[in-house]
């Protein structure tokens, strides 16, 4: 099977989904053995959909609404019940793999992504309520989160840096993990016990430049369209193969520190011209994570041909992709900005659908 091919050439296939009745079903437990899926990540939109859809919360909602609370405190109950128990079924792989894999995401408020103080006070919350060692706490990569990841990271907390768009910015990510680990170190903290995972978006990135791309319309900007996505991903393994090869990893890595593995997220098609599987064969390369919604993973499962590293043979054709995108007038830190103020509003949009539809349910249920 593709999955396993897959997960052969160094890729950790984690699923972008998550819900009780997915749990309760045995169908995550099922993915775990038939479809070799290593780990979770959650976002707002995720249990947004989940509750909506789902008649399993219906029992903890009136507990919720006993107990009079309500707001994100509400919210937070509800997520983290799922959270704990998907930890739990994918504990053994967390064993298994030294930590590395079996890791389930939850994320910070949305609200909070320009509040550094505020992301990690409520990342140091959640991972104590979570209480599992296999949780990641999910931060965003704004200006105010990168601090935000230093302190956590220097608490000994395992974080998922979230909508990263940038090579810039990628950068600055690990930068920010690696001055978490040296605060790490100078606390106390064993460094075996912390790991991270940068999320670099990738289909957003084409739909963002397509756009553009459409706009120019001359037949050398149309020639580049589906492009910008996959060489953007290149370019981000390009500078994590540098930056922990670097001096300043090696000391810590000395001390049993772990590097910080590039994650492919947004990794479904949006494009139905473009092959359905684009984001999973073309950024194949160790020491990487592709987490993927249930359409591409079975997608993949079904017909991906993995060919072994498509990442680092394609470093050059990488470069000219941005070297051309450049000169028929995309600016690709322009998109990157774009992208981020819309990741973090699309976030705060679903978190508030969340919010209106735990009330509705907790006024439902007293």
């Amino acid at each position: 099977m593709s999955t396993a091919s897959l997960s052969a050439a160094g890729v950790s296939i984690w699923l972008d989904d998550l819900s009780r009745e997915r749990i309760a079903s045995g169908n995550l437990a099922s993915l775990i053995d038939t479809h070799t899926v290593r780990g979770v990540t959650t976002n707002p939109t995720i249990f947004a959909a989940a509750l909506r859809n789902g008649e399993s919360y219906t029992e903890q909602v009136a507990a919720t609404a006993a107990a009079g609370k309500d707001g994100d405190e509400a919210i937070f109950d509800i997520i983290i019940k799922d959270v704990q128990d998907a930890c739990d079924i994918f504990r053994p792989i967390f064993e298994e793999t030294g930590g590395e894999d079996g890791r389930v995401s939850i994320e910070v408020s949305p609200e909070l992504a320009h509040d550094t103080s505020a992301t990690v006070a409520q990342a140091r919350q959640l991972w104590d309520r979570v209480n599992r060692p296999n949780a990641m706490i999910k931060i965003p990569a704004t200006k105010e989160g990168l601090p935000a990841i230093t302190e956590v990271i220097g608490h000994g907390i395992s974080v998922n840096v979230t909508l990263i768009f940038s090579l810039a910015r990628y950068g600055e990510v690990v930068d920010a993990y690696l001055a978490g680990l040296e605060k790490a170190q100078r606390s106390g903290h064993a460094l075996s016990d912390i790991h991270s995972v940068a999320s670099l978006f990738v289909s957003r990135v084409d739909t963002e430049v397509d756009a553009r791309l459409e706009k120019i319309g001359t037949e050398e900007a149309l020639a580049l369209r589906g492009k910008a996505g996959v060489a953007n991903a290149r370019l981000v393994y390009e500078i994590f193969e540098k930056k922990f090869a670097s001096e300043r990893f090696t000391v810590l890595a000395a001390d049993h520190a772990h590097a910080q593995r590039p994650l492919w997220a947004s990794t479904g098609v949006k494009n139905p011209n473009y092959p359905d599987t684009l984001y999973v064969t073309e950024l194949v390369a160790p020491a990487t994570v592709n987490t993927m919604p249930e359409k591409t993973l079975e997608a993949t499962a079904d017909h991906a041909d993995i060919t072994g590293d498509t990442v680092r043979e394609n470093y050059g054709q990488a470069h000219r992709v941005f070297e051309e995108l450049a000169a028929v007038g995309v600016d690709m830190g322009d998109v990157a900005a774009q992208l981020e103020r819309e990741g973090v509003e699309k976030f705060i949009v679903s978190w508030k659908e969340l919010s209106e539809t735990v009330s509705a349910a907790l006024a439902a249920a007293r």
